[in-house]
């Protein structure tokens, strides 16, 4: 098995094109700043190497028309089965399909074009300066017109961002599409206590293989939420907490999304 490159670690985006929400999402055409429509998968991949282009990039899919689009960007596919329940089972098939051990793997979603780069930068930093920690992840403090992007999609009983609730160590409590924890009164500014979890995972080899042992957990099935697994056998996720980045980073979670992704990209001059 071989060892990754670039620190150790990998970058794995899993895409599939069966999304109930969404069917062919990462095909959907997001325009930028210069009235370019490219393919989603197109502006993550860009995302993702902005990021840490240092690491190893790879996508993870079972779809022949995603890897036909990914082949055409001049990147190189992962097929995994079609069995992957979800993006973290994804990305475990693409490191077994790849023999490698990397000392850490990148989860970057394939929804999520909006990522910092300096969100990504910090975990890895992460996994690199802590040995120790098994699984982690990101999340960013509420803006004021988050949060209420996050209470419009609730209200309409759309299924939006994702909330999650930490304990003193900075070790998450819960994960919940519900915007928790309930405010009386939200501060209107960037002292909001809602953690908005952004869907930017990193793993050890060895906790993706104790997550394809263990069966899926009753809340990760009720929310549908797979890092649900982790917390409810015991396995802690490290969640790193950090300040808006000047842009609201949302992920084409629903059709609704496109237009406010668009007008982020014209606002940061994304072509």
């Amino acid at each position: 098995m071989e060892q990754a490159s670039g620190a150790g670690g990998v970058i794995i985006i899993p895409a599939r094109y069966a999304s109930s929400r969404y069917p062919g999402k990462p095909l959907a055409r997001v325009v930028g700043a210069t009235g370019e429509a490219r393919t989603l998968i197109a502006r993550t991949i860009a995302a993702a190497q902005q990021a840490r282009g240092d690491l190893p990039l790879h996508v993870a899919t079972d779809d022949d028309r995603i890897a036909d689009a990914v082949r055409a960007l001049g990147e190189a596919p992962v097929m995994t089965p079609e069995s992957c329940a979800n993006g973290t089972e994804r990305v475990a098939a693409a490191i077994a399909a790849l023999d490698i051990e990397p000392a850490y793997a990148i989860n970057f979603q394939g929804d999520a074009l909006l990522t910092p780069p300096a969100f990504v930068a910090a975990l890895a930093a992460w996994m690199e300066n802590h040995p120790e920690c098994a699984v982690a992840t990101v999340a960013m403090h509420c803006s004021p017109t988050v949060y209420a992007h996050l209470l419009q999609d609730q209200a309409a009983g759309r299924s939006g961002g994702t909330t999650v609730v930490t304990d003193a160590s900075g070790r998450a409590l819960y994960f919940s599409k519900r915007v928790l924890p309930f405010l009386n009164e939200p501060p209107q500014d960037s002292t909001n206590p809602v953690l908005l979890h952004l869907g930017l995972y990193a793993y050890r080899p060895e906790a993706l293989r104790r997550y394809l042992a263990l069966p899926p957990s009753p809340f990760e099935v009720a929310e549908g939420l797979e890092q649900l697994r982790f917390l409810h056998y015991g396995i802690p996720i490290d969640v790193i907490a950090l300040d808006p980045p000047g842009w609201d980073p949302i992920e084409l979670n629903n059709p609704t999304d496109l237009a406010s992704i668009e007008a982020t990209l014209a606002a940061r001059g994304i072509a």
